[in-house]
């Protein structure tokens, strides 16, 4: 298993659960993105513009802070990290959320931020349809997730793809999960272990169907 693995995804795809379960399994030191307690997040979902820079610039320092204290300054005997998200998601939603002014301003800090950063030795990330999402999003049943739209969906998966062309020097292995239940059916799960096990070149490494 890869010294540093970052399971990434749209709202929806199980990578946090994914990332639990590889953790576990693997020994590794698991680090979640902590979003529960951002006292912006309720109202973004209900006044996103009023709320959309103070929530992004709150996900910017919280996604630092933790990264530098799990990663940045870890053991040097430590076995390794899976991480449910990848710092750079935080320009993905950004670039959705706020206007052009904010946009600027925000990547600028993002900038300062970022090189003192380890990139993962693997970035996985896991597609699901739209439809396959907002399903999930409501069987979960969080109270502030269940104003999601589709078309916000479509945005960040947009937001996404044009962000994993951008890394040409990133290995990234994008899973069509849509058949894919890893959650409740060990056959499935193994074989996502399998995959993301192998070894792969830089750049977008796209597997479609599931090999059985």
């Amino acid at each position: 298993m890869h010294q540093f693995l970052c399971i990434e995804g749209n709202i929806g795809t199980g990578k946090t659960e994914l990332a639990k379960m590889l953790a576990k399994d693997f020994g590794k030191k698991l680090v979640l993105e902590e979003f529960d307690d951002n006292p912006f997040l309720p109202k973004f979902y209900k006044q996103p513009k009023t709320y959309a820079f103070p929530l992004e610039m709150s996900f910017l320092a919280a996604r630092f802070n933790q990264f530098k204290k799990e990663i940045t300054q870890a053991d040097l005997f430590q076995q390794g990290w899976v991480s449910d998200y990848i710092f750079f998601k935080c320009l993905i939603f950004s670039k959705i959320n706020l206007n052009d002014d904010e946009y600027e301003l925000y990547t600028k800090m993002f900038e300062i931020i970022n090189v003192q950063l380890p990139k993962p030795d693997l970035l996985v990330y896991l597609h699901k349809p739209i439809d396959k999402l907002l399903y999930n999003i409501k069987k979960r049943n969080r109270d502030y997730e269940q104003s999601i739209t589709d078309e916000y969906l479509f945005k960040i998966q947009q937001g996404y793809f044009d962000f994993l062309y951008q890394l040409p020097d990133q290995k990234i292995l994008m899973i069509n999960t849509e058949d894919i239940d890893f959650l409740n059916k060990r056959g499935d799960y193994e074989l996502m272990v399998e995959l993301i096990n192998k070894e792969y070149n830089n750049g977008l490494t796209i597997i479609n169907n599931i090999p059985s």
